[in-house]
């Protein structure tokens, strides 16, 4: 059982009487992002130790509860070790933290208690000369029991570290990528905003396909921060996706193949930078909606390009080749959400884009063979990664 440890009691630097955890992070609170960080781990509960209850902390727990885990506010070690299960592994991410879904991850595989650590940081707590925490570690419940056996008017969080360095915890130096993804601890108004939008376009520029990693991600970095700032609505973009998208299918079907797939591709854009927000915001409706629109988008494209180019070239071949890519495209999809996916595994985005050219040379026929031979062969290491797996 993978539990959460998270703490709001420290003011913010900017502003008086306001936590820093609740201090505004892409449309939500930095506590619910911390959460949501937590809970995409795998995270079943999440424990948050509170100074006071302010208005703007207690919407952010109950909005954390209604994402089906189980959330507890505590004041002290004792009613914090109360509230975990013993058998629980516990991730505590330190109060103003700043990181992402990768940094969380890999500490939840850590068996042992684990702090994350860097060489410097002002804002950071020294551990030893020339050794800071860097914000996030795996703890036993055991290590907090222990704090609570100490007197109380001991800072929870300091002692906390102190217990865990003293007990011989491991320690994983912090990569270098994370602080360029704006990992760190900040409770700056004004500086949030940054390390917000570093971290926002380092959520799409870490998923594991090349489409999203080295197209989707520079198209964040640009587009992410006017959309945050000026508070733009998810469900605009994935409107607005939608519009464009029909437009491009309209094209397509009409015999403006290169235009058109082109608008759908920009469509796919608009729902890649949708789902994103949605995800920040919660909108959890939109996310399913957008999984499907995008996915269906791609295959009504590629099938009436096969059926205008078959229409063109009098001849069953090409749009049975269309079918043939959407079912190849389909089964490698499935097939690599069972294993860990490759960098260089088909998308379904990288088919239009394997089509775009084609269509703009005139050329069909030899796009739709290269999009469903990329299919087919992503299907086959996929599969031969899953035998791999199951005889080991």
């Amino acid at each position: 059982m993978l539990a959460g440890l998270l703490f709001a009691t420290a003011d913010a630097s900017d502003r008086h009487d306001t936590l820093a955890a609740t201090l505004p992070i892409g449309g939500v609170t930095l506590i619910e992002f911390q959460a949501r960080l937590l809970i995409a781990a795998g995270a079943s509960q999440i424990v948050v130790v509170v100074s006071r209850l302010t208005p703007e902390l207690l919407g952010a727990i109950n909005r954390m509860g209604k994402r089906g885990v189980a959330v507890d506010s505590v004041r002290n070690p004792s009613e914090a070790i109360a509230k975990l299960h013993p058998l629980a592994r516990v991730v505590w991410l330190a109060d103003g933290l700043v990181t992402t879904g990768g940094v969380v991850e890999a500490m939840r595989e850590r068996k042992s208690d684990t702090l994350l650590v860097a060489a410097e940081g002002d804002e950071l707590e020294r551990i030893e000369p020339g050794v800071v925490w860097a914000g996030v570690a795996t703890i036993d419940p055991q290590r907090i029991a222990e704090v609570a056996k100490l007197p109380s008017d001991y800072d929870f969080a300091s002692s906390l570290l102190r217990v865990t360095a003293q007990h011989g915890a491991d320690r994983v130096a912090l990569p270098e990528a994370a602080v360029r993804d704006g990992h760190g601890i900040q409770r700056d108004s004004r500086a949030l905003v940054a390390k917000g939008r570093a971290t926002l376009v380092a959520a799409i520029g870490a998923r594991p396909n090349w489409v999203d990693r080295f197209l989707i991600a520079p198209l964040a970095r640009v587009a992410l921060p006017p959309l945050v700032a000026r508070g733009v609505p998810a469900v605009m973009l994935a409107v607005g996706g939608v519009a464009v998208g029909v437009a491009g299918l309209a094209g397509v079907m009409m015999g403006w193949a290169a235009p058109g797939l082109a608008a759908v591709i920009v469509a796919l854009g608009l729902f890649a930078l949708s789902d994103v927000l949605a995800w920040l915001r919660d909108e959890r409706r939109l996310i399913a909606a957008v999984k499907w629109l995008a996915p269906g988008s791609i295959v009504l494209a590629t099938l009436l390009f096969g059926r205008q180019a078959g229409l063109d070239a009098g001849t069953a071949t090409v749009p049975l080749l269309a079918l043939g890519t959407v079912i190849a495209g389909a089964l490698a999809e499935r097939a690599a959400g069972a294993v860990q996916r490759q960098l260089w595994w088909a998308t379904p985005p990288a088919y239009l884009l394997i089509l775009l050219p084609a269509a703009i040379a005139g050329q069909p026929l030899v796009g739709l063979a290269a999009a469903a031979g990329y299919a087919v062969a992503t299907l086959g290491h996929a599969i031969e990664r899953l035998r791999t797996r199951i005889a080991g």
